[in-house]
């Protein structure tokens, strides 16, 4: 601190200084022109100042390093350490990470596997304790986490607080396990989760201390939480695309309510669009001004997240600065972690070491799978049908007829309405939900997958048994990840040996493989408006409204409750 003092002051040179810089002010919202300098990684002084080492921005634009409030790296189907190398160059600094989908198969040897994974690299990783594991008792984890083993782990390094509160029927209703674990968090940050509530159950659920909401969709569920002091994460994700109509909602008043989050951002959305840079574009291109926008993706992401030492560029704080060519565009050219080059011109200027994965692999143990477990025995030939919705994570419940044949489903090719079948993988239980699925608009063929939120249990689609069964043996066969398959041919697989989800692969060569197979889905007949491996991962989360699917049956979200396939007259 005297080191920084005396470089503040001018008595003695700054480690580094950054010349001639436009510096972006999110606490006043002014740019400033001048020198940045910097010492032992941190900012010593704006003003005029001399450095050991210099670097010249010719009036480049210099802002905060960008914070993503909530994400799930498992989404990414890369290690920790290889997301780094990918979102860096895109300016972000520091995330929010909720493991969750990884402690939903391993428990705290998956959290520990993110924490370990993600030290010694240029990006903060704070971790947010996963609150529900499993989701919720209505479907089969490979774990189980209650409040004391969630203790074991609330005081570690860099572990900021409890997770995203899905089961929020259970807060509202002040079940006893949830109630342990809100308190067990004690003065620690909660996070929300609890799309469409109001009213009084509302305000059951913020009295219960839940501080952020990243499941809004509309202004007016924006506006409602906020009025009850939350901290609303505005989500642009690959499968959930919130933020065009959340920023109309936005004002000067409610503004620093407001921070921004990918969730579940795919990597060919990273590699094409960015990440939270992606998120601060479109915000400008809808009306929010170049300053705000960035305060929303710095300022406001460190403070709500009680993060004190980041999110401006203020003496005191981490050097976590990026260099931008303009306010408009917002294309980042250098960015800078504690004060050290770690980026630049899109390209990672940093390596990263393979780390010990032996906790979180071998994980998919299935009972054997025959045609016969695959016939769905209907009552009726009405039936409660998944439809799908563009773009996003909701799901419709809607009544369809369909053909049986001696009581069964039978497929018909003028209908599109596929087969889901979740197969429980952790224990081999032997469990198996079946439901049907509309406006998938697969043909011909099925896609497995063990990315399917939140246990992660197999879940395949298909217009055939065949090509089900030959996608579920072949998910088997490669130890977890994503396989689509057609008329008895394994198409094209993605191996996800780290706990079903992740690669050990660099980014750019998981997206390659996944670009591939997004090809071949869209050729054979898959509605463009889905991603549908991403897609296909939601279709199992009992949490999302209106129905979904898991290992122990159809689920409707909105009663909470399961219900039967078919609809039975009165």
């Amino acid at each position: 601190m005297k080191k920084r003092i005396d470089i503040a002051a001018g008595r003695v040179d700054g480690d580094l200084v950054l010349k001639n810089a436009k510096i972006v002010d999110v606490f006043s919202e002014e740019i400033i022109e001048g020198d940045i300098a910097i010492s032992d990684g941190r900012i010593a002084g704006i003003g005029e100042y001399a450095g050991k080492e210099e670097i010249d921005l010719n009036g480049k634009y210099v802002a905060p390093g960008l914070i993503d409030g909530h994400v799930h790296i498992e989404s990414s189907m890369v290690t920790p350490s290889q997301f780094a190398k990918a979102i860096v160059p895109h300016g972000t600094t520091t995330i929010i990470a909720d493991p969750h989908e990884i402690a939903n198969v391993c428990g705290l040897d998956g959290i520990e596997y993110i924490l370990e994974g993600s030290r010694d690299i240029p990006l903060d990783v704070f971790v947010m304790l996963p609150s529900c594991v499993p989701a919720t008792d209505f479907e089969n984890s490979g774990a189980e986490l209650c409040a004391t083993e969630l203790e074991k782990m609330i005081n570690s390094d860099r572990v900021l607080g409890l997770g995203e509160l899905m089961d929020y029927p259970g807060v509202i209703g002040g079940h006893k396990g949830v109630v342990e674990k809100i308190k067990m968090a004690g003065d620690k940050l909660k996070d929300g989760h609890g799309p469409g509530i109001a009213g009084k159950e509302l305000n059951a659920y913020v009295s219960a201390g839940i501080k952020t909401e990243h499941e809004c969709t509309t202004v007016e569920e924006m506006q409602d939480r906020i009025r009850l002091g939350m901290y609303i994460l505005i989500r642009e994700g690959s499968a959930a695309r919130n933020l065009e109509a959340l920023v109309k909602g936005i004002t000067r008043a409610n503004l620093r309510r407001t921070l921004f989050c990918t969730d579940d951002r795919h990597p060919e959305d990273i590699l094409n669009d960015g990440h939270i840079d992606n998120n601060i574009r479109l915000a400008i291109r809808n009306g929010i001004k170049p300053i705000a926008a960035i305060k929303i993706a710095s300022l406001n992401a460190a403070e709500c997240y009680r993060l004190y030492d980041r999110g401006a560029i203020v003496p005191g704080y981490l050097a976590d600065l990026i260099v931008i060519d303009d306010m408009e565009s917002f294309n980042i050219e250098k960015v800078f972690k504690e004060g050290k080059l770690v980026a630049k011109d899109s390209k990672a200027l940093f390596e990263v070491k393979v780390k010990n994965n032996s906790k979180v692999i071998d994980t998919v143990k299935l009972s054997e799978v025959n045609k016969d477990m695959l016939k769905i025995k209907l009552e009726s030939d009405i039936v409660n049908v998944m439809r799908l919705s563009a773009h996003s994570l909701v799901t419709k419940k809607v009544i369809r007829k369909v053909d049986t044949e001696g009581g069964y489903f039978k497929y018909n090719d003028m209908l599109d309405i596929l087969k889901l079948v979740v197969i429980e993988r952790h224990n081999r239980t032997g469990n198996i939900g079946l439901g049907l699925v509309e406006n998938f608009n697969l043909r011909s063929g099925a896609i497995a997958s063990t990315v399917a939120h939140d246990s992660h249990n197999l879940i395949t689609a298909g217009d055939n048994d065949e090509d089900i069964l030959l996608a579920i043996k072949e998910i088997d066969e490669i130890g977890g990840g994503i396989t689509i398959c057609s008329k008895g041919k394994v198409l094209k697989s993605l191996p996800l040996p780290i706990a079903g989800l992740m690669s050990d692969k660099a980014l750019d060569e998981v997206s390659a493989e996944l670009k591939e197979m997004l090809k071949i889905a869209y050729d054979m007949g898959v509605n463009k408006d889905i991603d549908p491996f991403m897609t296909l991962a939601f279709l199992a989360l009992p949490v999302i409204p209106e129905l979904k699917l898991t290992d122990v049956g159809l689920f409707d979200v909105t009663k909470f409750d399961f219900i039967d396939l078919s609809v039975k007259s009165e």
